[in-house]
């Protein structure tokens, strides 16, 4: 079962393209990229080459005859007579690029050919992009893919685009959903937050109806995070980069959501961390939000690089870390207890950053004056408040109404609860994050 992604119209439209340049699709492991090019080549190519050199090892002598294009098809003919190589029909893959960034360099030749379409792909492609960047600079494109955002999901659940449609005219017009609406979203969104967006549990879920076997999924994909870090990250203490992984939920939980080093491991400084962190954001399976100077514009340089909170790019890897009495009364009632906070902020962050968005925080020294998130729009900075319950929001009031932060007219804030806008604050349910950007373009 083949479930629709956002990358399928991006390639469709590259496809069209006059001169199409080698892609270079970017993102962490098992997030769906081999199989929605696999997807894409079977419905629009006549023959589709596959490289994977992980598994082949054997195709790393490709380029002993130099880059050229035609050289390289010339070897990978001769180790595999099988492949077919018809001109202006041919979708060639380079997978697991992470693992052989040299080929980059033939991306050039290639596109000068223009005989044959390529994509390259593979996880971790942060760590070695330099290596790849350098290779190919001027002669390719590059997209980065996420793993699936709620939108996504409620396409595998077999919902429309009306349907999205319609729950973004709510959010235009003020409207709250009726209580049908609410309800079936709500429920909808709470399975994704559980499950989150890694197409293999997605799809155990849609096929058995069920959340049977997808902590067994998750904990898996977790292990082969652990055994990438291992296996990638030279020259680096892999130790400490995993103690990081390991200790974002427990400083999640925490009323003081920013990342603590000193609670990693005893004794533990910045310094010595600090190249952990990057690594794993570089590696796509963390997202580092950086705590704004001050909250005005611009947002770039604004910002302090030794104080940020970290989420993870999935909120599945964040329940498949919860322990064994969190993980039963998760699934089985839906109770998210302590991880209350922790679960909605990370799926706050991971959308915002699907949608585009870099993430940034604010906290006044001395001071209660705390915002979740900020996201700009052309001329102001908006403020995004992630609220457990529709309680009070004073530091989302002061922001708005203080004139000490002229960049900010309104604010927006995401509660378990239904659409309302009042005195410069628009409120949403949670599920309509994935819509936030449209939202703002719409204002």
């Amino acid at each position: 079962m083949y479930l629709k992604r956002k990358v399928d119209h991006y390639l469709k439209e590259w496809k069209l393209s006059q001169e199409r340049k080698p892609l270079v699709i970017k993102g962490a492991r098992q997030i769906g990229k081999t199989e929605s090019i696999r997807q894409f080549a079977m419905e629009h190519y006549a023959s589709f080459i596959e490289i994977n050199f992980v598994e082949e090892p054997k195709y790393k002598t490709i380029i002993s005859d130099g880059y050229h294009a035609a050289d390289i098809v010339k070897n990978i003919s001769r180790i595999d007579p099988q492949k077919r190589f018809i001109p202006e029909e041919t979708l060639i893959l380079f997978d697991e690029l992470q693992e052989f960034p040299e080929i980059a360099t033939a991306l050039k030749f290639f596109f000068q050919d223009g005989r044959f379409d390529v994509i390259c792909s593979g996880s971790l492609l942060g760590i070695s992009y330099r290596r790849i960047e350098s290779n190919s600079v001027g002669y390719k494109l590059d997209y980065r893919m996420y793993s699936m955002d709620f939108e996504e999901f409620l396409w595998a659940k077999g919902y429309t685009e009306e349907v999205i449609q319609d729950m973004l005219e709510h959010m235009k017009q003020g409207r709250p959903f009726n209580e049908a609406e609410l309800s079936i979203y709500d429920s909808m969104f709470l399975d994704y937050c559980i499950l989150g967006g890694l197409p293999a549990v997605v799809r155990e879920y849609i096929s058995t109806g069920i959340f049977e076997g997808t902590l067994q999924i998750q904990r898996q994909l977790l292990k082969d995070y652990k055994e990438d870090i291992r296996k990638y990250a030279e020259g680096m203490d892999q130790a400490r980069i995993i103690n990081v992984l390991e200790h974002i939920p427990v400083q999640l939980a925490k009323e003081n959501k920013k990342f603590q080093i000193s609670k990693v491991a005893k004794g533990a400084r910045f310094k010595d961390y600090r190249g952990c962190m990057e690594w794993l954001r570089d590696a796509g399976l963390i997202y580092i939000c950086y705590c704004l100077c001050y909250p005005e514009l611009p947002l770039k340089g604004n910002y302090q690089d030794d104080k940020y909170k970290l989420y993870y790019f999935d909120t599945g890897i964040l329940v498949a870390m919860l322990d064994e009495e969190a993980q039963e009364d998760l699934r089985a009632n839906k109770n998210l207890n302590v991880y209350k906070g922790a679960l909605y902020e990370n799926i706050v962050a991971e959308s915002l950053v699907k949608s585009g968005y870099e993430l940034y925080y604010y906290k006044k020294d001395n001071s209660t004056l705390e915002e979740d998130f900020f996201v700009r729009m052309k001329d102001s900075l908006i403020p995004v408040e992630v609220k457990a319950t529709n309680g009070k929001t004073k530091s989302l009031r002061t922001l708005i109404s203080s004139d000490c932060y002229p960049d900010i007219s309104f604010g927006v804030k995401f509660i378990k609860g239904n659409i309302g806008i009042e005195n410069g604050i628009h409120t949403f349910p949670y599920f309509c994050t994935f819509l936030l950007k449209r939202y703002m373009k719409s204002l």
